[in-house]
């Protein structure tokens, strides 16, 4: 068996204005039930950006420096601890970004992603991330099986599209229903194409970018409207009788997104909020109740969507082509965190591999 080095490069981040590179970072180890892996690439997520550019929610509530950055990993085992039995050196390997505690009034009732500890990959230093050339699988960490088969610009897309699974399937999309989903970036996009896998009546994606427009159409959109050049608002009522979409995802993180959606959605229809926001967003709450009575659903990281959408991806079922085409070297880092935050040239998702 090879062995493995005692130290590797990796990307720490000691304060929102302080991320070194740093190359001599000691390897982590495999405890006891513990998997350490050779990170094969790890995406850079928008949360990944707004934590870099000290998003208040982050730093003041759920960031614990110093920390190794990434969630959206992919690998191969390179150590296993005493005691792992289902998996072997070699294996290609993802792991749900939360480590639940395994004892919280949510775990013990299966709701595991809620976890009251919540630790979550790439934020806190027991729980490394994967911008790093190896990282550390904790004892409960959910962990599953990739075919290596899948090429790497694909099999990188499994955690950010079982996000988008969760967030669809918190909609309950029905066969006679208009969905708008409202972003058309890589989460947006998994979406789309999730979402057309329910078969609505009408699906439609907003994006103020052209190129990802044409992307969510290409993954199964029926309709692709830019709020930019149009009253979006007001379009949904000529599909609609007047009345508005059904459902209204939304996938932009950006405050008008939110009251763009309120304005859209029909009475006694139902609005799942998906994104991560930089800073408070205001409406008028009175929509939700008084005036429309609306469902009101938020969709949180991905439960039990892991096993379903790596055997889509592998399947072809939902839509890859194109999104995970950027990639990166680690010493690259700082390249790979700009265009992410920008996505200039009609770049989706950005990929650093160690």
């Amino acid at each position: 068996m090879t062995k493995l080095p005692k130290t590797m490069k990796a990307l720490v981040a000691y304060s929102s204005d302080k991320y070194v590179l740093e190359t001599a970072w000691p390897r982590p180890e495999a405890g006891p039930g513990e998997i350490v892996l050779k990170v094969e690439a790890c995406g850079v997520c928008a949360g990944d950006v707004k934590a870099k550019h000290g998003a208040e929610r982050f730093w003041k509530n759920f960031v614990i420096p110093p920390f190794i950055p990434g969630h959206e990993f992919i690998g191969f085992v390179a150590e296993l601890g005493k005691g792992v039995t289902g998996f072997e050196i070699g294996d290609r390997v993802v792991s749900e970004q939360i480590v639940p505690c395994g004892k919280c009034l949510f775990c013990r009732t299966g709701k595991y992603w809620m976890c009251e500890v919540h630790d979550i990959y790439g934020f806190r230093p027991h729980v490394n991330g994967g911008m790093a050339e190896y990282m550390r699988l904790p004892v409960n960490a959910r962990t599953y099986k990739v075919p290596k088969e899948i090429p790497v610009e694909k099999a990188v897309l499994v955690e950010p599209y079982s996000c988008s699974k969760h967030a669809v399937d918190r909609a309950q999309i029905g066969l006679e229903d208009v969905v708008v989903i409202s972003g058309s970036g890589t989460l947006g996009l998994g979406m789309v194409g999730i979402a057309k896998l329910k078969n609505p009546k009408l699906l439609i994606a907003l994006d103020t970018k052209d190129e990802r427009l044409k992307k969510a159409k290409e993954f199964g959109a029926d309709l692709i409207w830019n709020p930019v050049k149009m009253d979006v608002a007001q379009e949904i009522k000529k599909y609609t009788g007047g009345y508005g979409c059904d459902i209204y995802i939304e996938a932009t993180g950006h405050h008008l997104s939110v009251n763009q959606g309120m304005d859209m959605i029909r009475k006694l229809g139902r609005f799942v909020e998906f994104s991560v926001f930089s800073q408070p967003t205001t409406l008028d709450w009175s929509v939700i109740g008084d005036q429309k009575e609306l469902d009101l659903l938020g969709a949180h990281l991905s439960p039990y969507c892991f096993p379903t959408v790596i055997d889509w991806i592998h399947q072809d079922k939902i839509g890859t082509a194109g999104v995970a085409e950027t990639f990166f070297p680690l010493k690259d880092w700082e390249k790979a965190f700009d265009l992410a935050g920008t996505g200039e040239g009609g770049i989706l998702k950005v990929v650093i591999r160690p």
